[in-house]
């Protein structure tokens, strides 16, 4: 559709221009025409290099739930079978998720009126309990997988697919006193009823209230590529409980418009060029392959006699394939030349660098370094450094969105639990949110992070440690580790050698320190 533009008409000074110099007042007039045309964004132009440029402008729905389908199968299609895209998705389950983030209780025993050492019983004593369901693969519908086993798939899953969905059902089993329990759900599964279209209050299988909230999630009973057959059945999830208002679906995925009800998956952006580079990777093995090929053509004067050898009983010669590195003859009729193949030229020298430049730009749209992307490090140490925290960045930043839209409610769900079956005791839990609240604090500790020279950054914590920027619990946390449970292990260490006498008792060593000190002293008046 054209624009409705208003030309620009002479100002006073135009005609002043004008009247002086006609030719400086034509110029002036093009160009505030053609800046009128132009508008206040280059981008925006419609001239002959952008008329072919015209995207819709549709809502965030109508311009994701058409390609999704599409885009979901080729983004899994990509992880299967290209490696670069393989090697981004595991990049960052493996540094954001690695073997699960681990709970690490951390109450307002303030507001709670409780003591330190109160409060230290209550959170080793949550964390144990919480440990007899996450460590049980029964928390798992399927009972395949462990809490921290589903952190993996359903992150994996969300990237690969755009979103992923946890179902929270509670079923009674023998083996845990926990009846609640996550049911993966992968994102093909949520779709409209008998797969129909969508509406103002239900898109993509997502029921929705007037203010845009989910109400319901129509969850069919078979996977849309499910080969096996039979009748498809849809189930309505409620999203919330009734009358407790408990969250019954978890829906993990990025928003990134308002009014976005599914998510994209993380390689939509770099489908296109991941695609061509994979293509443009096995024509270069193709060619290289190919180069390794020398076929010789041989005209002889009867026609055989050379190759007598691959003929069969018939007289004639059989079909020779030619292989790397192999010899293929070939018969000639009389009078025809020697010829040899001429090699294509390969290894292409040119093809790392292209690479490299594409992969450059990739990693910028999936927020890896191209260090991190390839996992090659090349550069100066400061180089190498600054690509670890600018991805460090990045991990931080998608653990607390994993830890706060998966792991906390979780968490939430299996608390209210745990205090109904007087397991855990929380004196007011239901009776006061803020009570609620701040029995729920929780931190969420995942992998630690990477560091090219360990002995510089153990040398920053400690003296951010001594400075009082950074507390021993945060840097233990910070490497993956508990520093209540570290502490008990060294305070168990240290009395078993003092023990057996590899070490001096603490207590002695600092009288005998301090002796030595005042006698030094002493020396010194003297």
């Amino acid at each position: 559709m054209a624009k409705n533009i208003t030309m620009p008409k002479p100002n006073l000074l135009d005609k002043v221009v004008s009247y002086v110099s006609p030719q400086r007042g034509i110029s002036r007039m093009k160009a505030r025409v053609a800046m009128a045309l132009a508008g206040s964004y280059k981008g925006a132009r419609e001239d002959r290099k952008n008329k072919q440029w015209s995207p819709g402008g549709g809502d965030a729905d109508a311009d994701i739930l058409t390609d999704l389908p599409e885009l979901r199968e080729r983004s899994r299609d990509l992880v299967r079978n290209s490696p670069l895209a393989a090697g981004a998705i595991n990049t960052k389950v493996t540094n954001i998720v690695g073997r699960g983030l681990r709970l690490e209780s951390a109450i307002d025993h303030e507001y709670l009126k409780m003591t330190d050492e109160e409060a230290h019983q209550w959170e080793s004593n949550t964390e144990r309990e919480f440990k007899l369901w996450a460590n049980s693969k029964d928390c798992d519908i399927t009972r395949t997988n462990n809490f921290y086993e589903m952190q993996d798939l359903i992150y994996r899953s969300t990237l690969e697919s755009g979103d992923c969905f946890a179902l929270m059902p509670m079923i009674k089993l023998p083996s845990n006193p926990y009846s609640l329990k996550i049911q993966i759900v992968e994102a093909d599964n949520v779709s409209n009823d008998e797969n129909a279209g969508d509406s103002p209050t239900l898109a993509g299988g997502i029921e929705t209230d007037k203010y845009g909230a989910p109400i319901n999630y129509h969850v069919s009973d078979s996977h849309p590529g499910n080969e096996v057959g039979g009748d498809k059945t849809w189930t309505k999830v409620p999203a919330f409980g009734e009358q407790t208002g408990r969250r019954n679906v978890i829906h993990l995925y990025e928003k990134l418009r308002p009014g976005q009800s599914r998510g994209v998956p993380d390689l939509a952006g770099v489908i296109e060029p991941l695609k061509q580079l994979d293509r443009y990777t096995d024509a270069e093995i193709n060619a290289a392959v190919i180069s390794g090929m020398f076929a010789v053509f041989i005209t002889t004067p009867t026609g055989d006699g050379l190759l007598a050898n691959t003929t069969n009983s018939g007289g004639k010669s059989d079909d020779i394939k030619i292989g790397a590195g192999e010899w293929s003859m070939v018969d000639l009729t009389p009078g025809e030349e020697v010829n040899t193949t001429q090699s294509p030229g390969r290894p292409n020298t040119a093809f790392d660098p292209f690479v490299q430049a594409v992969l450059r730009q990739v990693g910028v749209a999936l927020q890896l370094p191209f260090e991190i992307l390839i996992g090659h490090f090349t550069s100066s140490y400061s180089a190498a450094q600054a690509a670890i925290l600018a991805a460090w960045k990045f991990y931080l930043s998608s653990r607390d969105w994993l830890a706060n839209s998966f792991c906390q409610i979780v968490y939430e769900n299996w608390m209210d639990e745990a205090v109904l079956l007087g397991r855990v005791e929380a004196p007011g839990y239901f009776e006061d949110p803020a009570i609620r609240q701040a029995y729920l604090g929780a931190e969420w500790i995942g992998p630690p992070r990477d560091h090219i020279d360990p002995l510089k950054q153990n040398r920053a914590d400690e003296l951010a440690e001594d400075r009082g920027w950074k507390t021993t619990s945060q840097n233990t946390s910070e490497r993956g580790g508990d520093w209540d449970k570290k502490h008990k292990q060294r305070a168990k260490e240290v009395r078993m050698r003092t023990e057996d006498g590899l070490i001096e008792p603490v207590n002695q060593g600092l009288v005998a320190e301090q002796e030595e000190t005042e006698n030094v002293e002493d020396q010194k008046e003297e």
